[in-house]
């Protein structure tokens, strides 16, 4: 998930296109693009409905996304450790570098994985298949079932009471930003 900034991310539609072609057609590689290019070797769509973002992320073995923190939280609510490339201002994909600063801060609270390089990317993403490939037997071989919201309700409280401490001092000015990013944490 590129998310829908109008700096375009081609850097990410590359790393994702090598890894379709390194995993080969038995796996299904689905990117929402935005303003970039659409991918050559994986399934591409410009924008998805939220709705139908929330089928898939109930669905995936791994999410690949950027550094916004709404993305994130889509994630983190279907129970995901998502794996996250920020944009680079160097490369011109965003006017900044806060995705940059704010994906180091979650990704040493384990909110993340950060994936700084097309091979980090790729051990990332190979690391969460096989890890929800074993989650996802372990749960159909003991029979469980509906948990994965009430987990998904624990992982934002949990996120909340790591990232207050962090975000409570920040200047005034990113307050607003804060507590919007709280708010959709609790929610």
């Amino acid at each position: 998930m590129l998310g829908t900034d109008h700096h375009p991310f081609g850097r990410l539609v590359d790393w994702t296109d090598d890894l379709a072609l390194e995993l080969g057609p038995g796996t299904r590689f689905l990117v929402q693009h935005g303003v970039s290019r659409a991918p050559l070797i994986a399934e591409g769509r410009e924008h998805l409905p939220h709705d139908e973002i929330e089928s898939l992320l109930a669905r995936a073995d791994a999410v690949v996304c950027h550094g916004g923190p709404g993305t994130i939280m889509d994630a983190r609510n279907a129970g995901h450790v998502p794996i996250c490339v920020p944009r680079d201002p160097a490369r011109g994909e965003h006017v900044d570098d806060h995705q940059q600063r704010f994906v180091a801060i979650v990704d040493r609270a384990g909110v993340v994985t950060e994936a700084r390089s097309r091979a980090e990317l790729a051990q990332a993403v190979h690391a969460a298949i096989r890890r929800h490939r074993a989650r996802t037997a372990v749960l159909v071989g003991a029979g469980v079932v509906g948990t994965a919201p009430e987990a998904a309700d624990r992982s934002c409280l949990r996120l909340a009471r790591e990232l207050d401490p962090l975000c409570g001092s920040r200047p005034t000015r990113r307050s607003s930003v804060r507590q919007a990013f709280l708010s959709r944490v609790l929610r």
